[in-house]
């Protein structure tokens, strides 16, 4: 492990083109998980993978879904087909709340199409029922999915991502309360920051760019520096700006036109932004669409909530998993731990432990983390870790409540 380096990892705000998309997706979920519980209909049972394409006032909508009855609808043919407008009003109220009613882009105006349908037999079958009869469901996919955390932040994050979200995050949020000029900010924003490592911890930042969307078109970059800055070093806090600290606002000089009327975007083109920011692998699968029979989702935070615990139990600095699946399999083919030579106790025994203190079938991941619930849109932007846990159930991977069962496992 190097001792002295530099790191760099960038975040995308919730009106990039593709996070709008992400958000889009992540309604739809929540929307289908809100329809379930409020009909009766049995929450395990909600399927859904949605996709979105957005671009110059169109969004498309599609995948497949098995849906509560509120959401369909009779054809001519007297046939159940997916009733659109629930959808559409979801779609709507997600871009209003992101920002969006510039003329190329408007929730209001926007063309809205929605092209999903039944989930497949094939694929149904092997997830309802595990074939190695280890768990109530089978895993919705194969694939391979990685967990991280790290003593370099309070929630137990790199650095550089950390950092670059709370940018935004703050950005954002004071753009939608109108503080001054920055409620002249649009809503499509990127960040990138550049953090010096001296032996092996964050000691400074070398670098912020931040390429932000501006509906003032007069403003120039170092009017819009002037308006950001001071958001950009409460986002850093006690971590150091270099004196030397290159800066990088809007470097290609005006940002007004932005969102999908500017580029297109689509679901799951931000996965390395809503992991690690590049400082831990990635199994290659997206988050946002899904319900958490996706073990591209649901896995990928059982295995974040593994790896805080580990760290936050004490028994390393740093603590990488990955766990793998086969379809239609309930439980994982592999655990594989590396704590980066910085373990209390060996990974043989942290794996160990990660094996008897939790089910990681989908099944005992989704009833450990209490995941059947409307609350993924809110993991669109800013990433999926690294958040506080919610009252509401949201982002309860970030849990830190596995310690003691982690510790008594190694005991044992």
């Amino acid at each position: 492990m190097r001792a002295n380096y530099l790191f760099t990892s960038e975040s995308v705000a919730e009106g990039h083109p593709d996070k709008v998309c992400d958000r889009i997706s992540d309604e739809i979920v929540d929307l289908v998980y809100r329809e379930a519980a409020k009909t009766g209909v049995n929450p395990w049972g909600v399927r859904i993978a949605c996709e979105t394409l957005a671009t110059t006032n169109r969004v498309i909508i599609a995948g497949e879904v098995r849906l509560p009855p509120s959401l369909m609808k009779k054809d001519k043919d007297g046939k159940d087909v997916i009733n659109p407008s629930k959808f559409k009003a979801a779609a709507r109220r997600a871009i209003r709340d992101i920002g969006y009613e510039q003329d190329g882009f408007h929730w209001k105006k926007a063309r809205i199409d929605v092209l999903l349908h039944s989930q497949s037999a094939d694929i149904a079958q092997g997830v309802d029922n595990a074939s190695d009869q280890q768990g109530d469901e089978g895993a919705g996919d194969q694939g391979i999915m990685f967990g991280y955390a790290c003593r370099e932040t309070p929630d137990l994050m790199p650095a550089p991502i950390y950092y670059s979200h709370r940018i935004l995050h703050l950005l954002a949020t004071a753009r939608k309360k109108g503080e001054g000029d920055v409620a002249k900010l649009g809503p499509d924003a990127k960040s990138q920051v550049t953090v010096r490592y001296i032996d092996g911890k964050p000691a400074e930042v070398t670098s912020i760019v931040l390429s932000t969307q501006h509906l003032d078109d007069s403003w120039d970059s170092a009017k819009v520096r002037s308006v950001v800055e001071p958001y950009i070093r409460e986002a850093i806090g006690e971590l150091k700006i270099a004196d030397d600290c290159n800066w990088y606002i809007n470097p290609t000089g005006k940002f007004v036109i932005g969102g999908p009327d500017g580029d297109a975007g689509l679901t799951g083109r931000k996965i390395i932004v809503d992991t690690y920011g590049g400082s831990a692998p990635h199994g290659g699968g997206a988050f946002s669409g899904k319900d958490t029979t996706k073990v591209d989702r649901s896995a990928a935070y059982a295995a974040r909530y593994l790896a805080k615990n580990v760290v936050a139990a004490g028994l390393a600095d740093r603590c990488t998993i990955q766990i793998a699946y086969a379809i239609g399999i309930a439980q994982p083919l592999s655990v594989y731990v590396d704590l980066h030579g910085t373990g209390k106790v060996t990974e043989d025994q942290v794996e160990a432990a990660i094996r008897k203190s939790m089910d990681l079938s989908p099944s005992g991941i989704r009833r450990h983390l209490d995941l059947n619930k409307p609350i993924y849109a809110k993991t669109s932007a800013y990433g999926h870790f690294g958040r506080k846990a919610g009252r509401d159930g949201s982002f309860s991977w970030e849990r830190t409540d596995l310690v003691k069962a982690l510790k008594e496992a190694i005991k044992a």
